[in-house]
């Protein structure tokens, strides 16, 4: 049986089905990912970017932290593709009762998504990290060195950093929606980022579907795998 009638048909079955995805749900938006050969981490910077990305690296080198988190890691213009739109209706048609997703770029909500637990938060929220007022990422985008509050205080993204911990209700939200759904769709992701990538084990339902261009650790236990990209997948389903 084809894989697109075996996904179809796994979902029309389903009662609660949750997805937790990655970068390749983004990448096709035009947002770069971390670990492919052209992803953020393969490419030449002053500072390897995962030390940039870190809490002691913001702290101690705000200013160049934040040319690197302008330069790459905001994409305000991107748009919300097939895998987004699907998911959208999904949950609007009462099927999909969440997205789990370890991506900062806010496209699942763009495209209509309601319920989404962003494991490693926001660059849509930033705070000030004196008085906690609120700004945009586009003010994010337009400011130049240090963005700083009106207050003085330095502005610091919602995004979980290296050395920080998730947010305690966001894994509370997303432990719970995984740990009732009946089947568990993971897409666009490696799995290779932990804690993140952990919370799947908490999947007790029947149906483990996998969908990754590249061969994942879930591959194995997983119900049907289809390798390849999630928004071309998701574009051939219905709801």
């Amino acid at each position: 049986m084809d894989k697109i009638v075996q996904l179809q048909n796994i979902i029309d079955k389903s009662k609660s089905v949750v997805f937790f995805g990655g970068a390749g749900v983004s990448t096709e938006s035009g947002i770069p990912d971390f670990r492919s050969q052209d992803g953020l981490y393969n490419q030449k910077y002053k500072f390897p970017p995962e030390s940039i990305i870190s809490h002691t690296f913001f702290v101690g080198h705000t200013a160049e932290f934040y040319e690197f988190y302008r330069d790459r890691m905001l994409y305000l213009s991107a748009q919300p593709n097939a895998a987004h739109l699907y998911l959208a209706r999904a949950e609007a048609a009462g099927k999909l009762k969440a997205v789990v997703t370890q991506n900062i770029d806010g496209l699942h909500q763009a495209a209509g998504s309601r319920r989404v637990y962003e494991l490693h938060g926001s660059v849509h929220r930033n705070y000030c990290t004196r008085c906690g007022a609120f700004y945009t990422a586009e003010y994010i985008k337009n400011s130049t060195g240090v963005p700083l509050c009106e207050c003085g205080g330095i502005i610091k993204p919602d995004v979980v950093l290296y050395e920080e911990s998730l947010d305690g209700k966001t894994i509370e939200g997303a432990v719970s929606a995984i740990s009732s759904a009946d089947t568990l769709i993971i897409g666009g992701t490696s799995l290779a980022v932990y804690p993140a990538a952990g919370f799947i084990d908490f999947f007790n339902g029947s149906n483990l579907v996998v969908i990754n261009k590249t061969p994942t650790s879930a591959d194995g236990r997983a119900q049907l795998v289809i390798n390849g990209g999630i928004a071309k997948v998701f574009s051939q389903l219905k709801i």
